[in-house]
């Protein structure tokens, strides 16, 4: 097997493929999502008790929820892009 082909010996480059990009950036949203409310439901119970959680997230759960908000943000600017792109 050689390493290095001349020009003449290469076969033409395929075709690239044909994505749907908008579907996996709108999973990754609806995730947040989910992760979002899960948090805002649960973190008045849950991140309370050190049992649960352990000393390090015990009453500072904020940057959760945040990384959250972080999240669903970027999915919705990911999705007007690429509608943007598209036309």
């Amino acid at each position: 097997m050689r390493l290095w082909l001349r020009d003449a010996e290469r076969k033409p480059d395929p075709d690239p493929v044909q994505t749907d990009d908008r579907k996996a950036v709108f999973v990754g949203l609806v995730l947040w999502l989910i992760a979002l409310v899960l948090l805002l439901v649960f973190v008045g119970h849950v991140f309370a008790s050190p049992v649960l959680v352990g000393h390090v997230l015990a009453g500072n759960s904020g940057w959760l929820i945040w990384t959250a908000v972080t999240g669903c943000a970027l999915g919705v600017l990911g999705l007007v892009i690429l509608q943007f792109k598209r036309r």
